[in-house]
């Protein structure tokens, strides 16, 4: 058991060392709820839906539950899956994107 426990805290660290200038620099940040909640309102819920129920998009509902948050940013900003675009915001918008994101629970 103490092999796996140490296997897993290696990978981790591994994986946090890995993470991308711009993710690093969000996740340092205290987000503000409701500049992120404009944020959303302004980019996301025409196809999110304003209560982040989904519509052309998926629901958001529980978001930060299902995704980290690094996962969650790498979907934002990667354009890769279409037909959400690729979304460029400064990581202070993301942090308060991500804080508004956690009410969603």
């Amino acid at each position: 058991m103490a092999v796996i426990t140490a296997l897993v805290l290696v990978g981790w660290l591994y994986a946090g060392a890995r993470l991308d200038p711009y993710s690093k620099a969000t996740l340092a940040l205290t987000g503000d709820i409701q500049h992120g909640g404009q944020i959303f309102r302004i980019n996301c819920a025409g196809c999110h839906g304003i209560a982040a129920q989904g519509l052309v998009g998926p629901s958001l509902q529980g978001i930060s539950v299902r995704r980290s948050d690094r996962a969650v940013i790498h979907q934002i900003v990667s354009g890769e899956t279409p037909p959400m675009p690729r979304f460029e915001i400064e990581p202070e918008g993301m942090a308060d994107l991500l804080s508004y994101l956690h009410t969603l629970d």
